[in-house]
């Protein structure tokens, strides 16, 4: 968890100051965007971001942890990942506002992203906890890994989304993909730590 904070510290300095890696990160934007696949595309990615997208991915894989789960109050894990949801706006918002970074089409307040924060925490969270859930011998190292590679690569297509649009710089995705990585940190502790997916069972009938 410390060398991702470290890193975000260090990008909202050159952010802030408007030092030599935010010209830097501007002069790759401008790349990118005359790189760019078709605004369809790169639209649809960019749009994966949005709460009204990410936000009911992750409920129903909450409410699918939840059920199998078998309790009638929802595990730590699932109120681990909403608390990090929840938190998103709660960090997001106030960096916006100390930082007023410039946008590529204009305005201030584009550092870090929203939609690169919604989606590290909406999909990861998703990922690592379905990721967890028992699964049969043969399945289980493959789904321990295709889920949060998934969502990792989901991540990637939002960030790039929206650099190929113009909504964001390339920093703002990657401090926001720098703060996702405690949240997401919490939400393993909550689930178990990183052991084997699966060793959890259910609260027999009438637990907790």
């Amino acid at each position: 968890m410390l060398l991702p904070l470290l890193l975000f510290a260090a990008v909202t300095w050159q952010v802030a100051a408007d030092g030599p890696l935010a010209k830097e990160d501007e002069r790759l934007a401008r790349r990118m965007r005359e790189d760019a696949p078709p605004a369809a595309l790169a639209e649809s990615l960019a749009d994966l971001g949005n709460v009204e997208v990410a936000l009911p991915v992750l409920a129903a894989a909450l409410a699918y942890v939840w059920a199998r789960g078998r309790r009638r109050r929802p595990p730590p894990a699932v109120l681990a990942a909403a608390a990090a949801m929840a938190a998103v706006p709660a960090l997001v918002a106030p960096l916006k506002a100390l930082t007023g970074r410039p946008g590529p089409l204009g305005g201030t307040g584009y550092f870090p992203s929203g939609h690169a924060a919604t989606a590290v925490v909406a999909y990861g969270a998703a990922a690592l906890l379905l990721a967890r859930l028992r699964a049969r011998p043969r399945w289980a190292r493959l789904v321990r890994w295709t889920l949060p590679a998934a969502a990792a690569l989901v991540c990637a297509a939002v960030g790039a989304g929206l650099v190929w649009r113009g909504y964001h710089w390339p920093l703002d995705v990657l401090g926001s993909w720098c703060l996702g990585v405690p949240l997401l940190a919490a939400v393993l502790a909550a689930s178990g730590g990183s052991g084997r997916p699966g060793r959890n069972r259910p609260d027999p009938p009438g637990g907790r």
